[in-house]
């Protein structure tokens, strides 16, 4: 669908571009083990909405509309990352067209199960590779249930510390969350011009909770009165007290505004601010262009990543407010600058490398889920030693001797 962030999709040596987003079917759902087989041109939007009647669904959520394919190619991931992981940990199999016509099931042949020791993991390799090793026709993907019961919650915090730090110790307290998203002081000012959220003007946490409800148990056991009506009566309890653990952790962290709801239209306006971020970002500066940060460190280093970043972002003169996937350590920076001005577009560009450079030193990644494109291959070899290179391009040659995938992409 082209929705990349650092332009793997262009043609930089003129070539052919398959389009694949005729490739849209659903081939087949298993809905009693939980997965389903998809060719790479449908989006993860229209997959779900496949999916409405099965009482399953597809959780990785990038937030555009951008197909299975693609998703699989950059190794993608989104907001419920850190309940359900990214890409490599939802696929099963992969159908891929290598450079030389040959068609290989990276898998097995009509292989759906969710584990194999078997041979070489040639599903991983193909995950990432951004369409330089073949190309990917069709995917088998891990389904979830929909989780009947959901609680949503917002709180804010002094400074980025005291939130950063509820965000671990939550983690370490295995209170299980299917979301946490973060919003910084200028992102939050921002929302409450756009959005008019009654949020305070500081660091925010955004958070959710799944669960189920009796009635869902009871349809997925047949109805019966079984003892998974009584589980279900303590997992809804336990939504509230996972609320109430989470909140004393906020508390204690110097957190205030603590809000949570499990009801539909609470939960919407309490994620409002969280929903409408990107146009409430770019009204901060509606004729500026901007480019978009994609790092990844340790959940332990994320808030000297967030404080590193800020302060070049102030000594620097670049305005970028700072969102994140936190409960994975991924976060986002939003840099605006005058196109028209190259000195400006210079230092922005500058600064994005800078943020990447940052994450390195922080035992981090240069790319958490945007992928490496053409943008970042200079930075390929400084998160890789020569080795990995080296490595890589012997992988590259195997499958693509005479450079015809992608070219000039990743390293």
């Amino acid at each position: 669908t082209g929705t990349g962030l650092e332009g793997g999709v262009n043609a930089i040596e003129g070539g052919v571009c398959i389009d694949l987003t005729q490739m849209n079917k659903v081939i087949e759902v298993n809905e009693h083990d939980f997965d389903c087989t998809v060719e790479a041109g449908i989006n993860w939007r229209s997959l779900n909405q496949y999916l409405r009647d099965t009482g399953l669904y597809f959780p990785i959520d990038p937030g555009a509309s951008a197909s299975i394919g693609g998703m699989t190619a950059t190794s993608a991931s989104g907001t419920n990352a850190v309940a359900f992981g990214t890409m490599k940990q939802n696929v099963l199999n992969l159908e891929v067209v290598l450079p030389d016509g040959r068609v290989v099931n990276t898998s097995g042949h009509k292989c759906r199960s969710r584990k194999s020791s078997a041979g070489y993991d040639l599903t991983s390799m193909f995950i990432g590779s951004e369409g330089t090793l073949g190309t990917i026709t069709k995917i088998c993907l891990k389904l979830s249930a929909v989780p009947e019961c959901v609680a949503s919650g917002v709180c804010s915090f002094p400074d980025d510390k005291s939130a950063i730090d509820s965000v671990i110790e939550t983690l370490q307290s295995a209170i299980p969350v299917a979301r946490v998203e973060y919003l910084d002081d200028v992102s939050i000012k921002a929302c409450r011009a756009y959005s008019r959220v009654p949020l305070t003007e500081s660091p925010t946490l955004f958070l959710e909770f799944n669960g189920s409800t009796t009635e869902e148990m009871k349809h997925r056991s047949g109805g019966k009165e079984t003892v998974m009506e009584s589980e279900t009566r303590v997992s809804t309890e336990e939504m509230k007290h996972r609320s109430e653990r989470v909140r004393q952790i906020v508390v204690s962290n110097g957190g205030s505004n603590f809000e949570c709801s499990s009801d539909p239209e609470e939960r919407k306006q309490l994620w409002k601010a969280r929903h409408e971020l990107y146009y409430a970002l770019k009204s901060l500066a509606p004729t500026s262009t901007a480019i978009t940060t994609d790092v990844c460190v340790p959940v332990s280093k994320l808030t000297q990543m967030i404080v590193k970043t800020k302060e070049l972002l102030k000594r620097e003169g670049v305005m970028g407010p700072l969102c994140g996937h936190v409960g994975d350590g991924n976060f986002h920076a939003m840099l605006f600058y005058d196109p028209n001005n190259s000195e400006e577009s210079k230092r922005v560009h500058s600064v994005a490398n800078d943020i990447c450079e940052i994450a390195l030193q922080l035992c981090g990644t240069c790319a958490g889920e945007h992928g490496i494109g053409r943008e970042k291959i200079h930075l390929m070899y400084k998160q890789y030693d020569s080795v990995a290179i080296d490595v890589m391009n012997s992988l590259k040659l195997a499958f693509d001797p005479k450079n015809l995938m992608n070219p000039q992409k990743i390293f």
